[in-house]
This record gives C-alpha cells, structure tokens and sequence, in this order.
C-alpha cells in the first residue's frame, strides 16, 4: 500500500515537473508561444533631444506582447507626426518575430516634436514618443597628434585627407550632410567616423 502511494506522488511530481519546464510562459525553458495581444509599450528612441531638420540617430520602437509576456509577431502599427513637423518613414509597419515595430523619425524647424504609434489593435493603447530640437553646431575640432589620416567613406566631395606631420595643426573644412569614415594610414586600427548634420 504504501508503495502504490510513493509512486503516484512520484508520478505527479513529474507531472508538475513538466508543467513548470515548458508550456505558454516566459520563465523555464520550454518556447514561447504568444497568444493575442494584450501590450503595447515602447522598446526605444523616444525622449531624444537633436537638431533641426535632421534624422533622429535612434528609430522609435514599440514591443507587442500578450498576457503572458510573450513577444507578439504580425501585429500592425501606424506611425504618425502629432506636432512639431517633421517626418516618419514607414507611415505603417508590423511587429516581427520579436515583437518589435520601428520607424526612423526626421525632425523638422520646431522645439519640440511629438509622434503617435497607433496599433491596429484597438484595444492596445496608443502611445506618444517625444523629441526636442536644436540648432546644430556650425563648427567642430578634432585634435589628432602624430597620424596620418586619410579619409575613406562618405559622401562626395570627400574632404582632403590630412598631410603626414608630427607638428602644426591642419584643417578641412566639409560641406555635404553625412557620415564620413577616416582612418590612420601609419596605426592599423586607428579609425573613426565624423557625422555632418547640417
């Protein structure tokens, strides 16, 4: 008798066991399988303070998840410019495999800007992401000692790479918006980027 009742609770120990590895959750070790939506929240960019008229360095994003904290793929999302000016590009996404919908967002001439993420899910809340702008700085140094550098990315015309010295200082002066590459011709290794905003 007592046998019989050792191996029942040994067999619903493992039952329990089972249930606690896997299943629909986020903790343990089993799959996540996401239900329906239930949660919209933001995974990243808002509050960003830049310059106007320019590109915000980081894309807005939200996360869909269900009731159990699962990313949730396919739900459809439509970004929007609330106030301030400016663009967002795409005007409507959809979540993928990790939950995640995100959109690049261009400042316009105006302090602040705010922008809405509205799901298809009209349950799901819509939510607000804020930036504020500036003006850009007009000039800028960089004091490199020692190096040749040359320049090897960016949009043209390129500046004129820098002369090989020990001594003085040399300047270049660049004119077109973008991200420009550089790079020491006598340090393997040396490198960096210089970002033109406006």
């Amino acid at each position: 008798m007592r046998l019989e009742r050792r191996g029942c609770w040994l067999a619903l120990g493992t039952t329990v066991l089972g249930f606690a590895c896997g299943g629909k959750g986020g903790g343990g070790t089993g799959p996540c399988t996401p239900g329906a939506a239930t949660q919209l929240v933001k995974n990243g960019g808002d509050a960003q303070p830049w310059y106007f008229n320019n590109p915000l360095p980081a894309a807005l994003s939200v996360k869909a998840l269900d009731a159990s904290n699962c990313a949730v793929p396919g739900v459809v999302v439509n970004w929007a410019v609330a106030s301030g000016g400016g663009g967002v590009t795409p005007a409507q996404g959809t979540t993928n495999a990790n939950g995640i919908a995100s959109a690049a967002d261009s400042l316009g001439s105006s302090a602040a800007q705010s922008v809405t993420a509205t799901p298809a899910i009209t349950s799901l809340p819509t939510l607000t992401f804020s930036a504020t702008a500036s003006a850009p700085p007009t000039t800028a140094a960089v004091d490199v000692k020692d190096n040749f550098f040359t320049y090897s990315g960016g949009p043209t015309p390129r500046p004129a790479d820098g002369p090989n010295q020990t001594t003085g200082t040399f300047s270049s002066t660049i004119t077109a918006v973008g991200t420009y590459d550089y790079h020491c011709t006598n340090h393997g290794g040396m490198s960096g980027t210089i970002t033109v905003v406006h």
